[in-house]
């Protein structure tokens, strides 16, 4: 089988050696399509693949169409709102992720944030320390259970909220379980964000949630920019001049928010969750990996278009 590594963004040679060998020893064929400039390119480049592995590349409908060969692809990271689902169920073609790969370093940039805030991005006025204050965690996945237990190391209280976990499940993942939203906002320090973006969570923190945080709160955006209602944010920081927002999703309307905000507001020039030598090579060659098993015996356990 014909397997095509597409990613604008490439993996480290590391990674590339890694998924080669893992693919080679199956039997398929690996096909590299690094840096590429226009999404142009990619619906040319699919013609022939029988699977595809991807980062943040944008796998449309269109892309699907073209790839009339195409049985699977791998999304090497957690978010998959990049690939085209509907499109692909239609052309059953089976659509993946990796779970958990990148957790560790999300997390570990979450914590680092906060500090970082805190801190008044590391400029020589009094900042505050995170040690006895409480974080809330908005969603209590593989990456907000990281968060608590970082967290909880630092001296940190720790409260969470996950429709799909149960009290008790929360409680033994090491968090104070909240089961109303606006709850957990107005209870916590810190709100830490890990929801993806769906038709139900797409602006769905706003002006309400924000100022209903206690003074001096900080709201740290590690998930997805659409997440958030930037007008929202924008009138909760013109009204509350004790708010903080970090992310590593920059706004459509950061440069207003900087210009307004000051050090009140900060987010990394690109999308920096996943961007550590050990989440790049684990991301890759778990999409390797299972890709290899859905070719040998039609495993799908980590298929999200069902």
């Amino acid at each position: 089988m014909k397997v095509l590594l597409a990613t604008q963004k490439p993996f480290a040679a590391k990674a590339v050696s890694g998924i080669r060998e893992i693919l080679e020893a199956a039997g398929h064929e690996l096909v590299l399509f690094e840096k590429y400039a226009e999404q142009s390119e990619l619906v040319a480049a699919v013609a022939d693949a029988e699977a595809l592995i991807i980062r943040s590349d944008k796998v449309t409908a269109e892309v699907i169409a073209a790839a009339t060969k195409l049985k699977i692809v791998v999304r090497a990271g957690a978010g998959y709102d990049n690939v085209d689902l509907e499109a692909a169920t239609k052309a059953g073609v089976v659509v993946m992720n990796t779970p958990g790969q990148n957790s560790n370093a999300v997390a570990e940039l979450a914590i680092a944030m906060m500090i970082f805030m805190c801190r008044n991005q590391f400029t020589p006025a009094t900042g505050t320390e995170i040690e006895g204050r409480t974080i809330g965690i908005q969603a209590f996945g593989n990456v907000g259970r990281l968060v608590g237990a970082k967290a909880k190391a630092l001296g940190m209280n720790v409260k969470a909220i996950d429709p799909f976990l149960t009290a008790e499940q929360i409680a033994a993942g090491g968090a104070e379980p909240v089961t109303d939203l606006k709850e957990l906002y107005a209870g916590c320090d810190f709100v830490s964000v890990h929801i993806p973006a769906t038709p139900q969570t797409i602006g769905s923190i706003g002006y309400e949630l924000i100022t209903s945080m206690p003074k001096g709160a900080v709201l740290v955006n590690t998930a997805r920019k659409e997440v958030i209602d930037e007008a929202g944010l924008e009138k909760a920081l013109e009204e509350r001049p004790d708010l903080k927002y970090v992310t590593d999703v920059m706004p459509d309307n950061y440069a207003v928010l900087q210009e307004k905000f000051g050090l009140r507001v900060f987010a990394t020039p690109k999308k920096m969750g996943a961007q550590t030598a050990e989440a790049n090579v684990n991301a890759g060659l778990a999409a390797a990996r299972q890709i290899a098993a859905f070719f040998a015996t039609g495993e799908r356990k980590f298929q999200v278009n069902k």
